[in-house]
């Protein structure tokens, strides 16, 4: 049975990055960069006021100024200032050509058409934005790989561009197995439940994705019928249900029937043993347990990171950190072992060691704690990895 590190880099060794498409700045909220962004121009693109003040050429010795005008954002002063005029300017109107330094209104004295200021600390240049002091034209504004957020939005508007390069969404299909199964009444005797495809759903769209949900019981013929309508019209399947090796765990022989690759089957870890990853012709499969608890482990450990990375993420893994855990743990067995945690005041306090059919510690924790499988027991302050809940 293979690791966790190298089941993952099992995983990543069959990523293939989607084809690309270009869209506007809104459709691109939540995606990634394929390629460097430049900018299209300049930002600023022209000298211009950082507050309401009146803008002047600096000059030592000069202690007066005559206002000629007003500048608001959007205009253009129609001619250049000689030396001892000044306009009234607000903040984000273009300097006029001869004046190269802003004054506070604050700092102002006028009567009339005159101005003194009592400034002591204006330098030449004061209180002025440069033309592409931020970015020039060419320059890149985003690096391949970024996160397409709000900022990165902003930022890209500002300096022209309305298109970018993402990946297509990823096609998701959720395979749930299993003759268990109840929605929305009360179970009849030996019946649970379902609730693996809408939190599975409920993950995805968080992440801004939607998929298909498909449910067959414990049929062998069915199961390759339905591996076969999925991946025709899928880039990644999940499954839930029937991965370990029991007479009616149907995931890996169905798989195997149809030639799948299989990546890894069975992965040294606690919740998830018997995961299993796979390649069926063009379509990435993850065989997840049935257990939730498990399942939305893994989901964020695996599905999440892949989900990400093949859609262009340069930084598709969850944000960890090495932090003081806040009470003593020991720990049996020998896998590594995913426990739910609550990261606060820099320190790490573990959540209940829950069995992998219970979720009550996810929805009290904002991060998952790491232990290796050769490290067993933790003492007070000692650092122990956590990966942030997204």
């Amino acid at each position: 049975m293979i690791d966790v590190a190298e089941a993952k880099q099992r995983m990543m060794d069959a990523l293939r990055i989607l084809p690309s498409e270009q869209v506007t700045l809104l459709d691109a909220v939540g995606r990634f960069t394929l390629q460097d962004v430049a900018a299209s121009f300049d930002h600023p693109l022209f000298d211009c006021s950082a507050m309401d003040g009146y803008g002047f050429a600096y000059e030592e010795g000069v202690a007066d100024w005559k206002v000629v005008g007003a500048l608001a954002a959007g205009d253009v002063f129609p001619r250049p200032l000689v030396r001892g005029e000044c306009v009234r300017i607000f903040t984000g109107a273009m300097m006029p050509n001869g004046a190269d330094t802003v004054v506070m209104q604050e700092l102002v004295q006028r009567e009339g058409d005159v101005i003194t200021h009592s400034d002591t600390k204006l330098k030449p240049g004061g209180n002025v934005r440069l033309k592409g002091e931020q970015l020039q034209a060419g320059d890149t504004a985003l690096k391949a790989g970024a996160l397409i957020d709000a900022a990165a939005i902003g930022l890209l508007a500002s300096v022209g561009v309305r298109k970018v390069e993402v990946a297509t969404r990823p096609r998701v299909a959720l395979l749930i197995s299993g003759n268990e199964f109840v929605e929305g009444t009360a179970p009849q005797p030996g019946k649970i439940f379902g609730s693996n495809g809408v939190m599975l759903q409920a993950a995805l769209r968080a992440s801004g994705l939607d998929a298909e949900v498909h449910q067959v019981g414990d049929d062998r013929e069915a199961l390759i019928t339905a591996w076969k309508e999925l991946s025709a019209k899928h880039d990644i399947i999940l499954s839930t249900g029937g991965v370990s090796v029991g007479d009616h765990d149907l995931i890996p022989p169905t798989l195997e029937a149809l030639g799948a690759d299989i990546r890894f089957h069975g992965v040294a870890q606690k919740p998830g043993r018997p995961m299993l990853c796979a390649r069926l012709n063009n379509t990435m499969v993850f065989g997840l347990p049935g257990n939730p608890r498990a399942v939305m482990v893994l989901f964020h450990e695996y599905v999440l990171p892949f989900l990400l990375a093949m859609q262009g993420a340069a930084q598709p893994w969850m944000q960890s950190d090495l932090l003081p855990i806040a009470t003593p743990v020991k720990l049996k067995g020998n896998r590594a072992e995913f426990r739910a945690a609550l990261v606060k005041g820099g320190k790490v306090e573990l959540r209940a060691d829950e069995g992998s059919h219970m979720l009550l510690s996810l929805t009290q924790a904002n991060a998952l704690a790491f232990i290796p499988a050769d490290v067993r027991e933790l003492r007070t302050g000692e650092l122990i990895e956590v990966h942030y809940i997204q």
